[in-house]
């Protein structure tokens, strides 16, 4: 009878898991993903479709919060600092927030708090990290499904879009491409950083390749950096070794020593001593 009721039980297990029907969600998830200039941005939501009733005004009310889609909160993503409709926002995911103040106006609100299934129940001012202040266009024909888009792309920012029924919006936002294009062209132009040329002395000394260049490239890191590190020190003493100037090695190891002692640094000490040692100077 034990044995019955397993067999049963399983095949009642296996009939439920395969008994499963996926049907299309109301509202389909959405994912948006442009570049602008070098700045990439995502958009996630779902997307109400009007169905034959009166949106806004209605199933949204005026003076209302609305979620600006369906479902869980609708996420946007920025990859560098950007400014909407003229206010600061930082990189990272917002939910989007919709007060609808009229037919004619609304204000879109980017919220730092991304989970939340629809309007927070306790909504937190603090939270907002901009509000746009949009007007709201009213269109000629009916767009059945609701839409997010980014457009009116240029080099230097677009249009954030919303779309549904007969209200259109666009939020105004600017990246920074400019100034992240400016910045390297300057940086390139300036030639290598101390870091840069620190970090190809390290790697053909580990690699063994040219030390001569390597030992050229060290002396020109420690000319550019004010207070070089002891372990920077150590790194160029090593090099000098490795490209046969012994006495250079010998003074750099000490005085990799020294500072190393002042900050309190037992392992670096050890190691320039074992050096040292190694080269005859101790």
């Amino acid at each position: 009878m034990k044995k019955l009721l397993l067999v049963f039980a399983v095949f009642a297990m296996s009939f439920a898991a395969y008994a499963q029907i996926e049907t299309p969600a109301p509202s389909p998830f959405s994912k948006l993903e442009q570049k602008v200039g070098l700045t990439d941005i995502t958009i996630e939501y779902s997307r109400p479709s009007v169905k034959g009733r009166a949106i806004f005004g209605d199933l949204e009310p005026y003076g209302g919060m609305w979620r600006t889609g369906a479902n869980k909160n609708s996420i946007i993503t920025f990859s560098d600092d950007v400014t909407i409709a003229g206010q600061d926002l930082k990189a990272g995911s917002y939910a989007i927030f919709t007060k609808l103040n009229s037919a004619t106006q609304w204000d879109v609100m980017f919220y730092t708090d991304t989970e939340n299934w629809g309007v927070p129940a306790e909504w937190d001012d603090s939270k907002v990290a901009a509000t746009a202040k949009v007007d709201v266009m009213q269109i000629p024909m009916s767009i059945e499904t609701m839409t997010m888009d980014i457009n009116n792309i240029t080099s230097s920012g677009g249009t954030i879009d919303i779309i549904w029924e007969k209200s259109y919006v666009g939020i105004p936002f600017t990246v920074p491409t400019d100034k992240t294009v400016t910045t390297a062209i300057d940086k390139i132009m300036a030639g290598p950083s101390a870091n840069d040329y620190y970090a190809a002395a390290e790697y053909y000394l580990t690699s063994g390749k040219d030390i001569k260049k390597a030992k050229e490239w060290i002396d020109k890191a420690m000319s550019m950096i004010e207070k070089p590190g002891f372990w920077q020190v150590r790194k160029q003493s090593l090099i000098y070794a490795a490209a046969g100037d012994k006495k250079g090695a010998i003074e750099l190891a000490k005085k990799s020593m020294a500072a190393a002692k002042e900050a309190g640094n037992q392992n670096y000490v050890k190691q320039n001593m074992d050096s040292l040692k190694e080269w005859g100077a101790l």
